[in-house]
């Protein structure tokens, strides 16, 4: 396969992330198999394998600023985030210090998010990202896409809290699902992999969760006030291999979609539990729930919770969720937009 510096043109070559722990270990089982998908269908690219958490996204920002345009994630949501990460991470590094993330006004040296295009290649376990923009798991299929252009607009959300800024593709939030992903993460830095480690998670915390007080606002207006035991805020519409929580989202619409789940007798979340899956889950009435471009989560007591983006567990409250005025470039087969 010819390389960026043979075709001359390193912004029409693919950078590849591969996370050989994703699935289980399953990346680095199938690697090779996905290679020569690639080389069949020419695809023109380079990879480099991930060694640790957050790897990706150093990678990425390097790979940026060789003048890479063009990723793959070959893994599972976690490897996207980082990716999205380190794209983010080049660009913020080319606006002044004092300019915002979204600042692409004349004349200045930053190039647009739309400029950057993420595909996927699933091999995670959760896999929730792909499900949005109808992305099939069949190795063939996906390259077709990829080699085809099927790329369409997505929306980014800029996420900030005690530990600094991070960026989110599909679905954040704080309270009980923030402490089943960081259960999930602590047992996979363990070296524990397998899909059931979510299933258990969700339990432990089910009995061992206590809600919090919290304050939330939507584009500067009240939507919550006391103890909550969930809040989702999200452009996409699936987390937790298959759960919709904001099951009415649309990824490129320019606004988030927030669902807030306050303390529930036991009965009524087992009456209710299905919802969270065959999409009707807002017809639960004592859900809060709304749509906006700028998200304040807040803890009213003695209690900062911790804070989830796509999966992975980026600070404590307060944390502040805002719609980038730029979106970016993802694989799509359903492509809605040009």
């Amino acid at each position: 396969m010819e390389s960026p510096e043979e075709t001359g043109n390193i912004s029409e070559c693919w950078f590849i992330v591969v996370n050989p722990h994703a699935g289980s270990g399953r990346t680095a089982r199938e690697w090779g198999r996905i290679r020569d998908c690639l080389d069949r269908n020419g695809i023109s690219y380079e990879f480099r394998m991930t060694d640790c958490k957050y790897h990706a996204t150093e990678m990425v920002h390097d790979a940026s600023r060789e003048g890479f345009r063009r990723f793959i994630a070959v893994g599972g949501d976690g490897t996207i985030h980082e990716v999205l990460g380190g794209i983010m991470l080049y660009l913020d590094s080319l606006l002044p210090a004092s300019g915002p993330a979204d600042d692409t006004g004349a004349g200045s040296p930053r190039p647009y998010l739309a400029d950057f295009s993420i595909a996927v290649i699933p091999v995670g376990s959760g896999n929730d990202w792909i499900r949005c923009h109808d992305i099939p798991e069949n190795l063939e299929d996906i390259v077709s896409l990829i080699r085809a252009g099927s790329f369409a607009r997505q929306d980014v959300v800029r996420v900030t809290t005690d530990a600094g800024v991070t960026y989110m593709v599909n679905i954040g939030g704080a309270g009980f699902d923030a402490r089943v992903c960081e259960r999930v993460n602590r047992c996979k830095d363990k070296g524990k992999r397998g899909r059931m480690l979510y299933i258990w998670s969700l339990v432990h915390n089910f009995f061992t969760y206590k809600p919090s007080p919290m304050e939330i606002s939507l584009d500067g207006k009240p939507l919550f006030s006391g103890d909550c035991f969930s809040v989702a805020v999200g452009t996409g519409r699936y987390s937790g291999g298959g759960m919709r929580q904001t099951p009415e989202a649309v990824s490129d619409d320019g606004l988030m979609d927030v669902t807030v789940i306050p303390p529930l007798p036991f009965m009524k979340i087992a009456a209710e539990i299905r919802r969270l899956f065959d999409g009707s889950f807002l017809k639960v009435r004592e859900l809060a729930s709304g749509r906006c471009c700028r998200l304040t989560v807040a803890p009213a007591g003695n209690v900062a919770e911790i804070v989830e983006v796509d999966g992975e567990i980026v600070g404590k409250l307060p944390a502040t969720f805002e719609v980038l005025g730029e979106q970016i470039c993802v694989l799509d087969r359903k492509v809605r937009r040009p």
